[in-house]
């Protein structure tokens, strides 16, 4: 019973994430006692509305099992009262980081990295004290788009001390990785990788830490949303209907996790040929902007 009870909590996605309960370790255990079995989750920083539709998918995900099922989410005690359970900590800022932007897509090769660079950049030109955290795990590009490489010198404390180019402190996993090799990790371990990034680093004081997020709604998103108060999020997407369905994705993600989003970017709309200066928009254009419509966002 324990497995089949495992195999169907894993047909329950996070609400606006692309894995499972049990993928994203939210679903700590279940037990069961004859008719009832009770699935207890990990402590969340989200709404009540989410925890309402995680309990519902969970009780209809177990629902051919014919278990009375009881789903339980620990609560947060006030900060300060000793002698309770505790919950999980609370979001943490990046000391001297005054807003961080994340820049999301729903998909890959929609212009992300190109998106966040070019960010990073124009705001340290309007002369703010700006950095850039590349957390694609998987295909970090900044490192090409930059032109730079690692490793990234420590401090006296071990922390790390972001190289600058172009007027700004930029990190990235790539600075890690031998070059041309492929980073093969589990969830959990991203999701450390990504708090040591925030963390560990001598970031300074900075007006702006722009992230160049990987694409999708994961774990790397989820470890986001539950360490860091964000000022808003950039959402970048190509004009063609498969990249605007992925979209929503990503801003139903925020959504979910009660950040606003700043704008959405619709990004490879026009090719200008460089013979005649004919606009051709090869991707179609104007979808980012209905979806923006749509959402009530620049």
């Amino acid at each position: 019973m324990q497995e089949k009870i495992k195999t169907a909590l894993k047909s329950v996605k996070y609400p606006g994430f692309d894995q499972d309960i049990i993928t994203l370790g939210l679903a700590e255990e279940f037990s069961v006692d004859g008719k009832n079995v009770i699935v207890k989750m990990k402590a969340l920083h989200a709404p009540d509305s989410v925890k309402e539709t995680v309990t519902k998918n969970i009780e209809d995900a177990l629902v051919t099992l014919n278990l009375d099922v009881k789903v339980e989410f620990p609560d947060v005690p006030p900060a300060g009262q000793p002698g309770q359970q505790q919950g999980p900590p609370p979001k943490q800022e990046i000391k001297g980081v005054a807003k961080v932007i994340p820049v999301a897509s729903g998909k890959g090769g929609v212009g992300k990295s190109t998106v966040a660079v070019n960010l990073a950049i124009a705001l340290a030109k309007a002369g703010k004290k700006v950095g850039l955290l590349d957390l694609d795990v998987y295909g970090p590009s900044v490192p090409t788009m930059l032109d730079m490489q690692g490793p990234i010198p420590a401090a006296d404390n071990q922390r790390l001390m972001p190289p600058e180019k172009y007027g700004i402190k930029v990190v990235s996993i790539g600075f890690l990785m031998e070059k041309g090799k492929a980073l093969i990790w589990r969830g959990p371990m991203a999701g450390k990788i990504v708090k040591q990034f925030f963390y560990d680093v001598e970031w300074g004081v900075l007006d702006y830490l722009v992230l160049d997020m990987p694409p999708g709604t994961g774990d790397v998103q989820l470890t986001l949303a539950q360490s860091l108060p964000m000022f808003g999020a950039v959402v970048v997407t190509t004009p063609q209907d498969v990249a605007l369905a992925d979209v929503e994705k990503a801003l139903n993600m925020f959504e979910q996790t009660e950040t606003r989003v700043l704008g959405i970017v619709e990004n490879m709309a026009g090719y200008l040929c460089p013979h005649c200066n004919h606009e051709s928009h090869i991707f179609g254009s104007g979808g980012g902007k209905r979806e923006a419509d749509k959402r009530g966002v620049p």
